[in-house]
């Protein structure tokens, strides 16, 4: 069959991508042809093949090569359904091919033109023409009804491994796509006993061996996203980072009923975590109202935990009031009312138990071992004073702005990193 026109070249792309995506592999098709004859064929394969070169386009060019007996491809017209990556580009311009004809942009990895265009890089002793959005929407089409399908499939799987029990609701997965700066892979659990089925999602990155891992929780307003700006800084230091979301809040599951929220059962998920982690050498990180909370784990695992770092936290639910951060991303886990039982649930819960309560004053007064640092806003400063001040070994809070309280950012990290890393 011979193809002359640039449509026609694209279907017989089209069709290789087509095939790819039913063998599970991503749909990207090429072909190469000269004078109307197709020379070559190639659709994505890494997965099955176990090899990263295994794009689309690499395929295409080695076919044609053997067909013709030569790595220069001269005056054939390399078609593909998506934009080539550098690698792909590189392989075009080293094969010598005349043209470049490709339909979907890529605005991640494109190197035609999205990211960077390698074609129109001067200084190279051989420059191919391009041709862009040869029928792009079909191209385009193609690819989100396959990772439409992907995601369908996964969280069908997610489903199955953690069901959703009846008196609970679970914020849905779109409603977390796309969040700017939060691309961490979603762990979760509901097999632990202290979890009495419901699912939890936790970040967990970095690695299990790292000198020091950073055990986040979020205010009583947010959830893990609020950490996304800190966690860069942390895995940069080659540090692990463990940021759960609480029960009721994130993507974790949510109790229609506020009776669950008790700070003994989020305290007993909490040591689950990091039994199940196996979490040493922790850095607590507190925010908020997750005070009262938090300042009780040490004492039930004190040999878990290097030091503390407090952000504008307290122990007793009285001595703090701050302004949750805002936004679409922190609204995403709460779509309705009965989304938020939690958010309602935790204001009585954070007065702590007072036999608890005086534990845990008493262990931070005259048992903690590890390395304190806190930061506080100017209005807040006077409580968080009170609050170190009967903490052993705590230096003076250093002061932060409000926005930087509410939202951490990586000049907190950056100090947290220096001053315990120092340790």
């Amino acid at each position: 069959m011979e193809l002359h026109s640039d449509e026609a070249g694209m279907r017989a792309a089209l069709a290789e991508a087509q095939a790819a995506g039913a063998a599970g592999e991503v749909p990207v098709g090429a072909v190469v042809v000269r004078d109307g004859i197709v020379l070559g064929r190639g659709r994505n394969a890494p997965v099955a093949s176990h090899d990263p070169t295994a794009h689309a386009e690499i395929m295409a060019l080695r076919d044609a090569a053997r067909q013709l007996g030569n790595y220069r491809l001269d005056g054939c017209t390399l078609y593909v359904t998506l934009e080539p990556c550098a690698m792909c580009s590189g392989a075009a311009l080293h094969a010598r091919v005349a043209r470049v004809v490709y339909g979907a942009a890529e605005p991640k990895t494109g190197a035609a033109g999205s990211v960077l265009d390698l074609f129109a890089e001067t200084r190279l002793n051989h420059h191919t023409r391009i041709v862009r959005g040869v029928l792009a929407g079909e191209c385009s089409a193609l690819l989100a009804g396959f990772f439409q399908q992907r995601r369908r499939e996964n969280q069908a799987a997610a489903r199955a491994a953690h069901p959703l029990r009846d008196d609970a609701l679970r914020t849905r997965d779109a409603a977390f796509a796309e969040l700017p700066g939060y691309p961490w892979v979603p762990h979760y659990a509901s097999d632990w006993p202290s979890l009495q089925g419901l699912r939890l999602h936790y970040v967990d990155e970095g690695p299990r061996a790292a000198p020091l891992t950073w055990l986040c929780l979020h205010d009583t307003a947010g959830w893990s996203y609020g950490w996304r700006h800190l966690l860069p800084v942390f895995l940069a230091a080659g540090h692990r980072v463990l940021a759960p979301d609480l029960i009721g809040f994130g993507r974790s599951d949510k109790p229609k009923k506020p009776a669950f929220h008790t700070l003994e059962n989020h305290r007993r998920i909490l040591l689950d975590l990091l039994e199940q982690a196996d979490a040493q050498r922790c850095v607590l990180v507190l925010q908020g109202g997750a005070g009262p909370l938090g300042l009780t784990l040490p004492m039930a695992a004190p040999e878990r935990f290097a030091g503390a770092l407090l952000l504008d936290t307290w122990l007793d639910a009285q001595s703090g009031v701050r302004s949750p951060a805002q936004g679409p991303a922190y609204a995403a886990p709460f779509p309705d009312a009965g989304h938020r039982a939690a958010l309602r649930a935790f204001a009585a819960m954070n007065a702590p138990d007072p036999a608890l309560a005086r534990a845990t004053r008493m262990f931070w007064r005259d048992q903690w071992q590890g390395r304190m640092l806190a930061f506080a806003r100017r209005r807040g400063m006077k409580e968080m004073q009170m609050l170190v001040e009967g903490i052993r070994g705590c230096p003076p809070p250093r002061l932060l702005s409000d926005e930087e309280l509410v939202e951490p950012g990586a000049g907190v990290a950056l100090q947290a990193v220096e001053y315990f890393g120092a340790s």
